[in-house]
């Protein structure tokens, strides 16, 4: 890769740097917090570890792994993000993802929260990426695979929204901004699973109740790329 194309992938970075909500974690500063922060939010949980054992700098460009500490957005090409790890953290908590479940990653771009979620349900669980750039799906299988995380499966976006195919899931992730709830993908998420997912900039965590019911919270204030149906 070019010096150019280096640069223009860093000062994309810097220029989408979004400062997620950072009162939640006691940071007044308005500045990049250190991952070191990100980590010790909630002690050793079981998504604490998984930031430890699967490192941020494996999924972003080369040229980019020097500011993989920093907490904010990096480029990973063709207008697509490695988001923000507190937005990260953020999701996997409100997702609850338990061991041994499947879970359905919307949006896997490099990998990055793919592999946390297959650290996360372990063994007996599997993660199921979907990316509808084929050069992204490609980086992210590879970075799963070098990350040494293989509880992950790799598919391309069709026109269809989800993955009907290996539905019902426990838990679905998507990382993109939605127009509107993506009502679809309810049918692809068992009783008693959760979909966390970006609508407006609102991240939305919906619960499926029996007989239909949905239990909703909502979480102002993201920002993402936006979901291509």
């Amino acid at each position: 890769m070019t010096k150019n194309v280096a640069a223009a992938l860093i000062i994309y970075s810097l220029n989408n740097y979004i400062i997620t909500p950072l009162r939640q974690f006691g940071n007044k500063t308005g500045v990049a917090v250190s991952l070191l922060q990100v980590y010790n939010i909630s002690g050793m949980s079981t998504i604490t570890q998984a930031f430890y054992d699967v490192k941020r700098l494996h999924f972003v460009p080369k040229m980019l792994r020097s500011m993989a500490q920093l907490d904010m957005p990096l480029s990973i090409g063709y207008g697509q993000t490695n988001s923000q790890p507190t937005t990260v953290r953020l999701m996997l908590e409100w997702l609850d993802a338990k061991h041994g479940q499947k879970v359905l990653d919307l949006g896997s771009g490099s990998g990055w929260t793919t592999a946390l979620l297959g650290h996360i349900v372990g063994k007996l669980g599997t993660v199921y990426g979907v990316e509808r750039i084929p050069e992204l799906l490609e980086f992210g299988r590879r970075n799963c695979q070098a990350a040494n995380v293989f509880n992950t499966e790799f598919f391309l976006a069709s026109d269809d929204i989800g993955l009907l195919a290996h539905a019902p899931f426990d838990r679905i992730l998507v990382s993109a901004n939605a127009n509107e709830f993506p009502k679809e993908l309810l049918n692809q998420l068992k009783v008693g699973g959760k979909i966390v997912v970006p609508v407006n900039g609102i991240i939305q965590e919906v619960t499926k109740l029996a007989r239909g019911k949905l239990k909703t919270k909502e979480h102002p204030s993201f920002i993402f790329v936006p979901l291509v149906k």
